[in-house]
């Protein structure tokens, strides 16, 4: 897995007293995760479940009919993109400049930031991007006349004679960035196909945001916003707004993403349509937000399995004070908490490989910034100090950002490769 990278002591978790390696080199070194050949806490990414929910998930857009651009700020991580762009991936979606920097890097061609751009300077970084690689093709999201003028005035002051593609976005009252009304919506489309500085390329929305893990309740929501974007792209097309030869129509987060298929295959459009789905963390998928939110997605599609979990943390017992209580090796430096406490999945006694389900009663009820607080029933099993004990997570991406590498290890614990992440 290219591109390659060195790693020694000053990444958090690499043995100290190992010389520096190459991460190709690290199959050779014969390390394993359960034989504390590294320290712990240690973000790892199971390669197998890593391999499956790649092909999953491009199978599952080939289904469908759309294309795939995953959203790289889940990972941030050059030989993650790599590996889903090799995949199959049509491209790649990012939320700023910095990271569409990374993805170009890594060998993305077709970009969607799905975000607003409003500063001079990354106007100036996308306008060096896509001077410095003819064959980049990145379209943003604008949402007002406002936003509209600042391109505008930049380009005037720059004398720039390219025009940014852009994509219109229709959002959610009450929630995030985009359009409101199609009032609104036509409005800045007709601005748009007035302006020099952009070229109107389609419609991008994101349906997370209204999404609550009920199931009847999420299929309504979704698709009362999938009937409010067809409205305008159906309006935009009728007047003839859109430009060059392909409509690009864009939506999916990691949670319902079903739900907006139909959206991205339109018919009866006067130019050929490409839908495009931006989901993101399906990559390593996790133990908690995301697992609740896929068994419904298989419900609704009558799947009987889909993604897996790829990505936990390991950490060890450090201390059992007193009855019900160990502390563990991490906390809010290691492992992800925005959604919800992590989630203890497998048990392995100290220096032994054998690995247990854990107890249905342990529970991380607090973390501070180096120690997560397990809670147990005294009457069953007592984890003892040098125990190692791996964390599920609920939310992927605020796992990724506490780590510059992840070890990719086999299903017997062996260590052989590493991603390494740019946040």
């Amino acid at each position: 897995m290219t591109p390659d990278f060195t790693l020694d002591h000053s990444f958090k978790s690499y043995p100290f007293n190992a010389a520096p390696c190459r991460a190709s080199e690290l199959a050779g070194k014969g390390w394993n995760l359960l034989a504390d050949d590294l320290p712990f806490p240690l973000a790892v990414i199971h390669r197998s479940a890593l391999l499956h929910n790649v092909a999953w998930m491009q199978d599952y857009a080939r289904r469908k009919g759309v294309a795939l651009a995953p959203h790289g700020k889940t990972t941030m991580s050059p030989q993650l993109f790599q590996m889903q762009l090799a995949g199959g991936a049509w491209g790649m979606s990012f939320a700023t400049l910095y990271q569409v920097a990374v993805g170009v890097e890594a060998g993305a061609r077709r970009i969607i930031i799905a975000n607003q751009v409003v500063c001079d300077a990354d106007f100036d970084a996308l306008a060096t991007l896509l001077a410095r690689h003819p064959d980049l093709r990145v379209w943003f999201l604008v949402d007002s006349v406002a936003q509209l003028t600042l391109i505008e005035d930049w380009a005037s002051r720059r004398a720039a004679t390219t025009p940014f593609d852009v994509l219109l976005e229709m959002g959610i009252p009450g929630q995030r960035t985009g359009c409101r009304t199609l009032a609104q919506a036509l409005h800045l489309a007709q601005k748009m196909v007035a302006s020099r500085a952009v070229r109107f390329g389609g419609i991008e929305c994101y349906e997370g945001g209204v999404a609550t893990c009920e199931s009847a309740h999420d299929v309504r929501e979704v698709t009362a916003l999938v009937h409010r974007v067809t409205e305008v792209v159906k309006a935009c097309d009728q007047q003839n707004l859109f430009e060059g030869n392909e409509l690009l129509i864009t939506a999916g987060g990691s949670a319902v993403f079903d739900l907006v298929i139909p959206l991205l295959r339109l018919h009866d459009m006067q130019r050929p349509l490409l839908g495009v789905l931006r989901s993101g963390c399906y990559i390593t998928h996790d133990h908690g937000n995301y697992a609740r939110f896929l068994r419904l997605v298989e419900q609704r599609e009558g799947l009987d399995a889909s993604l897996r979990p790829a990505l936990e943390v390991w950490a060890m017992v450090q201390s059992v004070p007193e009855p019900g209580l160990a502390l563990l090796t991490c906390g809010r430096r290691d492992v992800s908490y925005d959604l919800e406490m992590p989630l203890p999945q497998r048990h392995a006694a100290r220096a032994s490989r054998q690995v247990n389900a854990v107890p249905a009663d342990w529970k991380i009820s607090a973390l501070n910034d180096q120690h997560a607080y397990l809670r147990f029933d005294p009457a069953g099993l007592i984890p003892q100090v040098g125990d190692r004990v791996s964390l599920g997570i609920s939310h992927p991406c605020t796992t990724f950002d506490k780590w510059r590498w992840l070890p990719l290890v086999e299903d017997d614990g062996a260590i052989t490769g590493a991603v390494a992440t740019r946040f």
